[in-house]
């Protein structure tokens, strides 16, 4: 030794370098399949579930609607079709000349043996519109089993059957994640590889970890419960209403169920504008809400591991074309797996979709961290943080 430091060789360097891309790679493509195997195991294959024979609770449904879309009529026909034998669907529109009111009375009509009505107005508790819209709903509801259904969701004829069976001692809340459904064009396509393989598959391995997130699609609640701890006024707590239901939920020592199969949502037509416009709305939500659990969703997705992987490729010499093929099939063959066994929307443009869905993530996690107003259904929602507000009334 002669007492003075050796350099580091950059050979030695680039070896290190390579490794660590290549491990880190490895490591976020097997927490992909490992979220994939933890859903798995959640999810059931779908199966009737026969009406009820005795004596069940009857149920209220409270059905936020605004304006008419393409399965309007379709998802209306299925609320009134379900096995439960005693429900009430209780309709609320916000605004009168909503085009949806003339559907939902003609409906009402058309089904006389189901108690059924329709509110009008709309109750300002909260920024959220969905939210402010369901209040009437929640306090004319005549039962102590209260269902909020978002008014997209198709509901089976064992609707309130699988809501039931996923409620057990320590439930505070059962929900049900939307699995995307007949999509028509490549875009639509795209949105179902959110809803479906990425999104719900997140959703069930958090459960199958013990971390319960409310989905505010389809929501069970048991109302005396809800009404000792605020009522559906403590929902306003925050911006998303399934945000606050979490949290609410968890602070009193409960848990969020997900139902074992969860409820179709069809989409028919969707543009890039809308997916973008809905991504970044949820992603701002969740940065808001929970973000401990946002701020790593930039590793979800084939997008790093794909980089990472071609980072060590490059600096060993191997075939980029050849890692980057083989970084694609372990990261999708998994989730058409899932999709496939689950009975989920599966096409030959599928992997295509979601390797788009993958290409937008990183560029819709980056947004998800600017505040601003995003829109629901034509409503303005501002999204801002405690801080912000705080900020804002001390000035």
């Amino acid at each position: 030794m002669n007492g003075r430091l050796r350099p580091f060789r950059s050979d030695q360097i680039s070896m290190e370098l390579t490794f660590a891309a290549a491990f880190a790679s490895s490591a976020l493509l097997l927490s992909n399949s490992a979220t994939i195997l933890l859903a798995s195991s959640r999810l059931k294959p779908r199966r009737i579930i026969p009406p009820p024979s005795g004596n069940r609770p009857p149920v209220s449904i409270v059905v936020p609607s605004r304006g008419v879309e393409p399965f309007t009529e379709e998802t209306l026909q299925s609320a009134f079709s379900l096995d439960w034998p005693h429900y009430e669907l209780i309709f609320c529109v916000a605004n009168a000349d909503d085009p949806v009111v003339k559907l939902i009375n003609a409906a009402i009509t058309r089904h006389a043996e189901v108690p059924a009505r329709l509110l009008v107005g709309d109750d300002r508790i909260s920024a959220n519109p969905k939210l402010n819209n369901c209040v009437k709903g929640w306090q004319a509801a005549r039962h102590d089993w209260v269902i909020l259904a978002d008014s997209n969701v198709l509901m089976p004829r064992d609707y309130v059957q699988h809501l039931m069976a996923a409620w057990r001692p320590k439930t505070g809340l059962v929900c049900s994640t939307p699995v995307g459904s007949r999509p028509d064009g490549f875009w639509a396509e795209v949105e179902c590889a959110f809803l479906n393989t990425l999104q719900a598959r997140w959703q069930y391995a958090g459960e199958a970890l013990g971390l319960g997130f409310a989905q505010g699609k389809s929501m069970l609640w048991n109302k005396p419960m809800l009404d000792a701890n605020g009522g559906i006024h403590a929902l306003a707590a925050e911006i998303a209403e399934d945000a606050a239901a979490t949290k609410l939920v968890n602070g009193l020592g409960l848990r969020v169920n997900l139902v074992a199969s969860p409820f179709e949502q069809p989409l028919g037509q969707r543009a890039f504008a809308e997916i973008w416009s809905r991504q970044v709305r949820w992603a701002r939500l969740r940065r808001v809400t929970f973000p401990l659990f946002f701020a790593p969703e930039i590793l979800t997705g084939a997008a790093m591991p794909l980089l990472l992987a071609l980072v060590a490729a490059a600096s060993a010499g191997v075939s980029l074309p050849t890692t980057a093929l083989c970084v694609l099939a372990i990261a999708y063959l998994p989730e058409c797996l899932l999709a496939f066994a689950k009975g989920w929307y599966l096409s030959p443009r599928s992997v295509t979709a979601m390797i788009v869905r993958d290409a937008m993530l990183p560029a819709i996690w980056a947004r998800g961290w600017l505040g601003g107003a995003v829109e629901w259904r034509g409503n303005a929602m501002t999204i801002r943080t405690k801080a912000m507000t705080e900020l804002e009334e001390g000035a």
